[in-house]
Parts: structure tokens; C-alpha cells; sequence
């Protein structure tokens, strides 16, 4: 309702209306771009990115890194993949009722490491996540329990969290990332991602992704596992590994 104190303010809004041109007054609103148009640009995106991008990214990775005490290594081959994870098996100490045994994925990245022969010379027994019997099972989960090094891949590692994304698959179960005092996870450049947006993106309208779909576990790590809960001091290691190594191949 209108009321006399009102008037006046309508009638002056009324009058300056009248002096805007037509073309302000209805202005076109923009087409609406749907959920599905607006992923298969991003994933569009994510393919045509370059190599430099890529390295930008890696720079985004290497700060949010740092925070988080998340340990990240750029490699120009396999081999130094290799050498770099030799290392580590030979110095790193091993924490009571863990043994000096190395676990790792079955997985095409892992498989160029040559970690069998490469952990033999080093007296640093190697166990494959490769089950096929009930027995196996069992013997691989007791080794995964008992390992001080966890080595897997990963799908996806976002960059402005440095988060890497992992699927449970056949021969990568979660536990290897979760369970050894130490995990490395070995992945190339192609796998690095901006953000949550553009991993939602591939996970929905990528076909390779969105066929498989939420069938699998996914498991995001962002840095070791650590707490404050006592006398608000940081500790690392209570919930999962004290340490994580991001090993990346940048030759790709």
C-alpha cells in the first residue's frame, strides 16, 4: 500500500525511469550455463594445458607443500625415482614392532622402478599387493601391518592443497598408504590437477571416470598424519605415517 509519506519517493523514481533509455532499462540477461557444459569446459581445459602450465601448477604444489610438512621431490627419470627410494629404504630408522620391509602397489609406475632388485641390495625385503587366494590375502595384510615403507601411485594430486587422490583398485589397496610409518607415492606431472573443481569435473563427466564411478574407495591425503591433542603439541604419525614423500616425474 502507498502511503502519503511514500509518494513523493515513487513519483521521483517513477520520473527518473522515464529518462533511462530503453536499452538500460531491459537489459539481456546472459544464457545460463548448465553443470554439465560448464564440466566438460573445465575438463577441456585440463587436456590443452600445456607443459608450462603444468610447472606452474607444480610451483602452487611445492608452497601449500611446505605447510603441511608433505615432502616433494621433482625427478627427471625413473631411475632417479629409483635411487631416491633406495635411499630412503637404507637410512630411514624403523619404529618399534615395524620391520625393515618395503610394501607397494601394483601399478605400471611402480613397475619401472626395478624396486625388487633395487631393495635386494640393500637387504630391504619387497612385497607386491598382488592377491589371488584367501592365504594371500592374509599373508599380504599381515606384511602391510608389520612394513615401515608404503609405496603407491596415485590418480590425481591436487595442487592447491597438495592433496593426492587414491582409488582402491585390485593389487592398491588403501591400507599401504595408511599403515607403514612412511609412504611415498610415485606420480607424473599429467596427473596434476588446479583444484577440487576441476578433479570433481573429470570424476562426473569424463567418461574413463565416470564410468567407473563411485565404485571405489577414494581416499584423499593431505600431508602425514598428525595431531595436537596433547598439551596442543604437533606430532606426527599417530593416526597414519609420520612421514610422506610426493615423488614426481617430470619427463612426461
Amino acid at each position: 500500500m502507498t502511503t502519503i509519506t511514500q509518494s513523493p519517493f515513487l513519483i521521483k523514481l517513477e520520473n527518473a525511469l522515464k529518462d533511462v533509455p530503453e536499452s538500460r532499462r531491459t537489459r539481456k540477461q546472459p544464457t545460463p550455463v548448465s553443470k554439465k557444459e560448464r564440466g566438460l569446459k573445465i575438463i577441456q581445459r585440463i587436456r590443452r594445458r600445456t607443459k608450462t602450465e603444468r610447472l606452474l601448477l607444480l610451483d602452487t604444489l611445492m608452497a601449500e607443500a611446505h605447510d603441511i610438512n608433505l615432502n616433494v621431490r621433482i625427478f627427471e627419470d625413473m631411475q632417479n625415482v629409483g635411487s631416491h627410494i633406495q635411499q630412503l629404504a637404507s637410512t630411514s630408522q624403523v619404529e618399534r614392532g615395524m620391520s625393515k620391509s618395503v610394501v607397494a602397489w601394483q601399478h605400471p609406475l611402480i613397475q619401472q622402478l626395478n624396486l625388487k632388485k633395487r631393495l635386494k641390495e640393500i637387504s630391504v625385503p619387497l612385497h607386491i599387493a598382488e592377491v589371488t587366494t584367501i592365504e594371500e590375502k592374509t599373508f599380504l595384510r599381515e606384511k602391510i601391518t608389520t612394513a615401515f615403507m608404503g609405496i603407491t601411485s596415485a590418480d590425481f594430486c591436487v595442487a592447491d592443497s597438495a592433496t593426492l587422490v587414491l582409488k582402491t583398485r585390485a593389487g592398491q589397496p588403501r591400507s599401504v598408504s595408511l599403515t607403514p610409518a612412511i609412504h611415498i607415492a610415485v606420480i607424473t606431472l599429467e596427473q596434476m590437477l588446479a583444484d577440487l573443481s576441476e578433479l570433481y569435473a573429470l570424476l562426473q563427466y569424463d567418461p574413463e571416470y565416470r564410468d567407473e564411478g563411485l565404485t571405489r574407495c577414494m581416499t584423499f591425503i593431505t600431508g602425514p598424519s598428525k595431531t595436537a591433542d596433547i598439551e596442543a603439541e604437533m606430532v606426527y604419525g599417530v593416526h597414519g605415517p609420520r612421514e610422506v614423500y610426493l615423488d614426481i616425474l617430470s619427463d612426461r
